[in-house]
């Protein structure tokens, strides 16, 4: 409530007064109409909600690549990621598939032979 009455009463306009304080337009804006709708009540700060990400794939997704790849267990990540584009029509990355079986612990690495080209000359 002070910023509000703070930006209402300021000589300079708002967008300075913002950039002052610190404090984005579009915060200001939020409070505002939130005051202008509710009253000081409408401040109140119980409305936070979970920071979510809009390109995150949901757990249930991730639990659905998992049980592939353990059905499948001779698939690369590569061709498991293209499986699933084929199969359920839906696109996910090879890099994603790689990601999610490696926090899991199923992909295993290969396994180099170690040559020195003096045992071989």
């Amino acid at each position: 409530m002070e910023i509000i009455r703070l930006v209402d009463h300021s000589p300079l306009s708002a967008r300075k007064t913002l950039a002052q304080l610190g404090i984005n337009r579009s915060t200001y804006y939020k409070w505002y109409d939130r005051y202008v709708e509710s009253g000081y009540d409408g401040l109140e700060g119980n409305y936070h909600t979970t920071k979510r990400f809009w390109n995150a794939i949901p757990p249930w997704e991730k639990q659905n690549i998992v049980e592939l790849a353990l059905e499948h267990p001779d698939k690369s990540p590569r061709e498991l990621a293209w499986y699933i584009v084929d199969t359920f029509r839906y696109y996910v990355s090879e890099s994603t598939v790689y990601r999610i079986l490696k926090a899991n612990d199923l992909v295993t690495s290969p396994n180099y032979i170690v040559l020195k080209a003096r045992d071989k000359f």
